[in-house]
């Protein structure tokens, strides 16, 4: 980097220093005090032990060591840090492991906690001071390397566990694409323990004055990177009156840096077993919230305890968005959600989804994001009596979040109606619920509209529901579940949908600036195409009048059709034209390969069904 470069960003860096110092977090203005081989703060860790676990610290540091002797003992605890984030994260290892979990050690009966988390609530005074004394640190110029003297211009560490690195840019020296570059050409995870996935920071930034991209893993010019800006007139980038000063003192706000630690990030776990051979591979990826699934799910969060049961939220986030990891995040947060009395908002999360990958992901997260077991149940198979059956077990039994499907989710409503009417089920009649709904598949909704009206709609035929199924149908019955079943106000639906329609607006949105209702939160269409998260269909669309007149004008012919006999026409030559018939097969296959037979293997055991033909596998991504 030239001088005058180097000159411009310097400001920058002491800008987004000097903020976060002034707001709790330690300072360092170079690498002192860092370990590169270790690639740990030791003063932060072995401070944060000592303050927050005496006892435990002593038993290892004795109170009377000096000199040798004590750096030995801390070079013990720091040596067995450095093994457990070495270790493979399904026992405990890595960083993120060892920041939920603690470590363990020779002499110790309960191990050290590395963090304290968030507490739930107000009662408990000790959790509070105990919260309060994590140490938060950004360090400067970061020689992070044994081998070279190549810097970063900031590290942000946890309790003296590296989190996050930072590369900064300013748009008068240097282009983000720059920056990208540095990370790709001259970040080799090779030998870099602060680099490498899973054991050293969990998330890298680039950082100009208007723009900001991420990556959870490096991977030399394979790293990919994600946008994490918070958008502006509802496409890409950011507000030039804030530039990207959002980062750093929203997300970097002391009690928000340490929620994302706390409540966000997980490994990802992308399990398939190939259908042919039976060889299971297991793909792992951090997944780092993107801006807009932090700001929705953190914005739902505080709505909900202040606002209590009984609201709706329409948070309308466009295909490309990662509606999956958000709708995780926000039945967890929902699901330990407590007022500062203690008490909590919700008994039951409801997720309402018809994609298997939302199972396996929801349980994915829930189960790095909690300590205990049983928290997350999927009902989505068998017949109507067992679906109720294993509905009102998990209700009863107080599960923290249940998974169905719209067609299973009458189910519930049937349960909780019998519960109040018949004076049955005490504990189910008086509980609260969060619904959180995905947005509506097609594909069926016919099964959903009909599933709705029997529980719905007993005593009131003019349910408002057309008797044959078209598209958005299932969007038409969750709008008219929400706006019937809850008169006492104990549920709150959570809806997730990229293209509401106006009814979906009227019942889910909230009064927006000139009074018509709008979404809770917005990922726009037009975001999603400007970061490249999905393509503008609108660029190649060609309507069936456009197309006619090209083809009567190749052909010399001036004729007049009928509309109706050649729009059935046109509609047939296309879903009869081989290249269509070609893709639905295809899609079908790869339906089939991806959910249907390996639930079909599991269910059968030893027999095994080969599907003889080939189709493209879609690959699973943030």
């Amino acid at each position: 980097m030239s001088a005058s470069g180097l000159h411009q960003e310097l400001p920058f860096q002491d800008e987004i220093a000097s903020h976060l110092e002034a707001h709790g977090w330690l300072r360092s203005r170079n690498s002192a005090g860092y370990d590169k081989e270790r690639a740990l703060f030791p003063e932060d860790l072995l401070g944060w032990l000592q303050d927050t676990q005496p006892k435990e610290y002593e038993k290892i540091v004795a109170p009377g060591l000096t000199g040798e002797a004590r750096e030995k003992a801390e070079a013990r605890i720091l040596d067995r840090v450095v093994k457990v984030l070495a270790a493979d994260e399904a026992h405990g290892g890595g960083t993120l492991g060892v920041l939920r979990k603690g470590f363990d050690m020779v002499g110790l009966r309960h191990g050290f906690k590395a963090m304290q988390m968030p507490p739930a609530d107000d009662r408990n005074p000790d959790l509070t001071v105990r919260y309060a004394k994590n140490r938060l640190r950004v360090m400067q110029e970061a020689i992070y390397s044994k081998d070279k003297t190549d810097r970063i211009d900031l590290v942000l560490f946890c309790n003296g566990l590296p989190v996050a690195t930072i590369e900064l840019k300013t748009d008068y020296t240097q282009t983000l694409a720059q920056g990208i570059a540095q990370y790709r050409d001259d970040r080799s995870p090779v030998n870099e323990p602060l680099l490498t996935e899973f054991r050293g920071a969990l998330v890298h930034f680039v950082v100009t004055d208007t723009r900001i991209v991420m990556t959870t893993k490096l991977e030399g010019p394979g790293t990919t990177f994600l946008p994490f800006d918070m958008g502006h007139d509802n496409g890409a980038g950011n507000p030039p009156e804030t530039g990207t000063s959002f980062f750093w003192k929203d997300v970097l706000d002391r009690d928000a840096w340490l929620a994302i630690l706390a409540k966000f990030i997980y490994i990802n776990h992308d399990t398939r077993e190939d259908p042919l051979t039976g060889e299971v591979t297991d793909k792992r990826r951090i997944r780092f919230p993107r801006f807009h699934q932090w700001r929705a799910v953190t914005r739902l969060a505080a709505a909900a305890r202040n606002e209590g049961p009984g609201h709706h939220y329409l948070i309308q986030h466009s295909a490309g968005s990662g509606k999956t990891d958000s709708i995780a995040w926000t039945a967890h947060r929902l699901s330990t959600l407590h007022t500062p009395e203690g008490t909590k908002v919700f008994d039951t999360v409801i997720v309402i989804a018809d994609r298997q990958v939302l199972d396996r992901q929801l349980q994915d997260a829930v189960d790095q994001l909690v300590t205990t077991t049983g928290t997350f149940q999927a009902i989505t198979r068998g017949s109507g009596s067992s679906k109720t059956k294993l509905l009102r077990e998990a209700l009863t039994a107080g599960v923290p979040i249940i998974g169905v499907t719209i067609q299973t989710f009458p189910y519930v409503l049937t349960a909780l109606k019998e519960a109040a009417e018949k004076g049955e089920d005490s504990s189910i009649a008086g509980k609260r619920f969060a619904v959180i709904a995905d947005e509506a598949h097609s594909s069926q909704s016919g099964e959903a509209s009909a599933a709705v009206r029997k529980v719905v709609y007993l005593n009131d035929p003019a349910s408002g529901l057309d008797e044959d199924a078209e598209p958005g149908a299932d969007q038409d019955a969750l709008v008219a579940m929400a706006a019937k079943v809850d008169a006492d106000q104990r549920i709150s639906f959570f809806a997730f949908t990229a293209t509401p329609k106006a009814k979906t607006l009227e019942q889910f949105g909230r009064p927006g600036p000139d009074g018509k209702p709008a979404p809770f939160d917005l990922y726009s269409m037009k975001q999603a195409i400007e970061e490249g998260f999905i393509l503008d269909v609108l660029k190649n669309y060609t309507t069936y009048e456009r197309a006619a007149r090209i083809s009567l004008k190749a052909g010399g012919e001036d004729i007049e059709v009928d509309a109706r006999t050649g729009t059935q026409a046109y509609l047939t030559a296309v879903n009869l034209h081989p290249t269509n018939i070609d893709q639905k097969v295809r899609e079908i296959i790869r339906h089939y390969l991806a959910a249907v037979q390996p639930v079909s293997i599991r269910s059968r055991g030893s027999h095994r069904i080969l599907l003889l033909g080939t189709a493209d596998r879609a690959d699973g991504g943030q």
